[in-house]
């Protein structure tokens, strides 16, 4: 299939993540984008497994065997994509028509990551007509809900965390190639993220008996107040990371109150705090939890939920070797190309933790991702698929 038309197909499959938002009765979440992946897989040949995460919301694995030699004796390759997209409301264009306007293709997704996704089932194809003897395993892993939780990448690091000689994969991954709009770049560092929910109580009144009452409202703008200065003042002060991009904190929704004539006695914010590499995100919670332990002295108590979400970010200390071997292969492949850091956070920092060397590699720009006109150029997606095909067929290190 034609790389422009395979991405259009994935385009108007919508895959949306409801992201925590309560959904109609019957959402189908990734589940039909996981059917077509598995009859384009099964139309390979190819061993396909699900992997359950939720209702609708199954992982889906392949594995591409060498043609020649047993597996547990062969390098093999992790190539996670993730399936899922975030909603449509605000899109500009219509969402999954795919409409083309020259090297453009326009839908949600198909910068982030349906153009990624297009790349890689066209060159395993290509790998597999091919009939190449000295390629290494190869495993594409499908997997859902990455822009709310990662519980798709968290999952799947279980299956060789447990008994990988066992299952599907036959053995750990030796490397991870995780698709992301990164320019045809190769990321080596990313953040991770953590939010979570922090309440403030007060005592409900009628708005005209104000003595006899305390606003939520009232003391949650201290509380906001005090993560502003946090945020500007000692977060920049952390340790400098090569990405020269300092931990960042944002109050991203606020909510409190039954009625503008009643007193509010509860008061909620949500908090986005993004983590240098070497954070770990349970120190970074704490931190901020303790800073605003002061509050306390101004007759403010404060309940902060467990986090939301949690996920580490991308260190570089193992993926060296790995990031020069697809360095060497883009510019084998007439790519200017080098390593670099992002603010963003993805699969990675998820699959990194479970001792696998990751990189973050694919077309398109993050620029492009979420936007009301989210397009991709399908000239880079052709050239992301060139290149992992040069990449799978060269002689991997050991």
């Amino acid at each position: 299939m034609e790389i422009t038309h395979l991405l259009a197909d994935l385009i108007a499959t919508p895959s949306v993540n409801p992201m925590g938002q309560t959904v109609k009765e019957g959402a189908v979440y990734e589940s039909r984008l996981t059917h077509y992946l598995e009859q384009y897989f099964r139309s390979l040949d190819l061993p396909v497994m699900r992997q359950k995460i939720a209702p609708y919301r199954d992982n889906l694995i392949a594995r591409i065997d060498p043609p020649e030699g047993e597996i547990a004796n062969r390098p093999l390759l992790l190539i996670d994509v993730h399936q899922d997209t975030v909603p449509v409301e605000g899109m500009r264009i219509k969402p999954f028509a795919a409409e083309t306007d020259g090297t453009r293709i326009f839908g949600r997704g198909a910068c982030d990551v349906k153009g990624g996704m297009a790349s890689i089932l066209h060159a395993i194809r290509q790998i597999i007509e091919s009939d190449i003897p000295q390629i290494p395993t190869i495993v594409v892993a499908c997997t859902v809900n990455e822009e709310h939780g990662f519980t798709g990448a968290i999952e799947l690091t279980k299956l060789w965390k447990t008994n990988p000689v066992a299952d599907f994969l036959g053995k750990k991954p030796d490397a991870c190639i995780v698709t992301e709009p990164t320019q045809l770049q190769v990321v080596r560092r990313h953040k991770g993220v953590l939010r979570w929910r922090c309440h403030t109580q007060g005592v409900a009144a009628h708005s005209s008996q104000t003595l006899h009452a305390e606003n939520a409202i009232y003391r949650m703008a201290h509380v906001v107040a005090k993560l502003e200065r946090y945020a500007a003042e000692v977060l920049p002060q952390l340790d400098e990371d090569v990405l020269g991009d300092p931990a960042t904190l944002s109050v991203g929704t606020i909510s409190g109150g039954v009625s503008v004539n009643t007193i509010p006695d509860r008061c909620s914010i949500e908090i986005d705090r993004r983590l240098l590499p070497t954070e770990t995100p349970e120190t970074a919670y704490l931190h901020a939890i303790q800073h605003l332990d002061g509050l306390i002295n101004e007759g403010i108590e404060l309940e902060h939920e467990s986090p939301m979400l949690s996920a580490p970010g991308l260190c570089d200390d193992q993926n060296g070797p790995f990031a020069d071997f697809l360095l060497d292969t883009l510019r084998g492949a007439g790519q200017t190309a080098s390593t670099e850091g992002a603010a963003y956070c993805t699969n990675a920092g998820v699959i990194a933790a479970s001792g696998v060397p990751v990189v973050v590699f694919g077309p398109g720009s993050i620029e492009q991702a979420h936007t009301e006109d989210e397009w991709i150029d399908t000239r880079q997606v052709q050239t992301a698929a060139d290149v992992l095909r040069k990449l799978m067929m060269s002689a991997w290190p050991a």
